[in-house]
Order: C-alpha cells, then structure tokens, then sequence
C-alpha cells in the first residue's frame, strides 16, 4: 500500500485518515487494538502520529483490509511472527514505491 502523505515529522489524525482512505474512528481504534500504534498528543489532546506509526498503521491496514485478517488476527499473526510479517510488508512497500517511480519515469519519455 502506498500512501500520499507530505514530508513531515507530525501528522494530524485527519490526514491519516485520508492518506489511508478510512474514517478516523477506525484510526482511533486501531489504536486502542494495538499497543504498538502510540501517537504523541499534543497540550489539546490532538492525536500527532510519526512516520514510525504511520508504518505500523500501514502494516495493521495491509493485513486487516488488503489480506482480509480480522482485528483478532492481525493480533495473532503480529505475536507469532512479528519480523518476518514486518519485513514482508516493509519489501511490498518498497516494491511499490520502485513501480510508482518507474511508471513517473516512463511517463517522462
């Protein structure tokens, strides 16, 4: 899955909601499913993800939308095999972003 989201070092909840196509009951809630999704919040209580949670919320959205997991699933298959799933989501990524370059390039001929 690849994602459009500017080069920043905070990101509000609603342009994570967008950049993932979701409403963003369903980012809070993955968080409260997951331990591993812990955005900072700021003075207001306004939810400020990092690039490092919006990989975690990649990984959570590839295996409960894309491979079809159910919540209790993605759970199990993130404790069973937390490296190897990481690793596979982290290689499909950057597959991803080669394939959008490429096309950008081919375009540009």
């Amino acid at each position: 899955m690849h994602i459009e989201l500017p080069k920043k070092r905070y990101y509000k909840i609603g342009e994570v909601a967008n950049a993932f196509g979701v409403p963003r009951s369903m980012i809070r809630y993955w968080e409260q499913e997951f331990e591993m999704i812990k955005p900072k919040k700021n003075s207001k209580g306004d939810r400020m993800f990092t690039a490092v949670d919006i990989e975690k919320l990649k990984l959570v959205y590839h295996l409960a939308k894309e491979q079809g997991y159910s919540l209790e699933g993605v759970r199990k298959k993130l404790k069973n095999q937390p490296k190897k799933t990481v690793d596979k989501i982290t290689t499909i990524n950057r597959l991803e972003a080669i394939k959008i370059e490429l096309i950008n390039i081919k375009n540009q001929l």
